[in-house]
């Protein structure tokens, strides 16, 4: 746990100028969170431990909030987060295939990050845009009516964005 604070002692001076910020921290929480993630990228373990102290409250209710919101997540994600449509509609038009083949070129599989943290790859429900199915959404872009065969292009086309910055 030290080895994170000290590794990440810029980071932690940022959320606590923030969190000093606030004129109440009572009812906060899910606003620190949310700023907290921003700032390291996710939520682990020592991040909970350091709210809830700077917040006054049990680490139990920090991870309570947590694990019980969707939005947080306590694992590291990729700097591109590629989400694949499983809807109906989706699903019926191959999505299946096309998360099969995004697990089959980045070596990993829904849920989780290639270790370089360039991405991370999940399943959705639905996202809503039927119209486009089946849907494939990175970092909020959306690429509709997408095929396996466009999965390498996708990829590319953000691995150049890394080579071009």
């Amino acid at each position: 746990m030290c080895d994170f604070v000290s590794k990440n002692k810029n980071l932690f001076e940022e959320l606590d100028t923030f969190i000093e910020s606030l004129p109440s921290k009572k009812g906060a929480l899910i606003q620190v969170l949310h700023t907290a993630q921003g700032i390291f990228g996710y939520l682990p373990k020592e991040v909970q431990l350091h709210i809830a102290k700077k917040l006054d409250v049990s680490p139990a209710k920090v991870y309570g909030v947590v694990s019980f919101y969707s939005y947080f997540t306590t694992e590291p994600i990729g700097e591109y987060k590629i989400s694949v449509c499983l809807g109906t509609v989706c699903f019926v038009k191959g999505s299946d295939k096309i998360i099969a083949e995004f697990e089959k070129q980045l070596g990993i599989k829904a849920g989780e990050t290639t270790k370089d943290l360039k991405f991370t790859l999940e399943g959705l429900r639905c996202v809503g845009a039927c119209g486009l199915a089946p849907v494939v959404v990175v970092n909020g872009k959306v690429h509709g009516h997408a095929t396996p065969d466009q999965v390498t292009e996708i990829l590319d086309h953000y691995r150049e964005l890394e080579l071009s910055c």
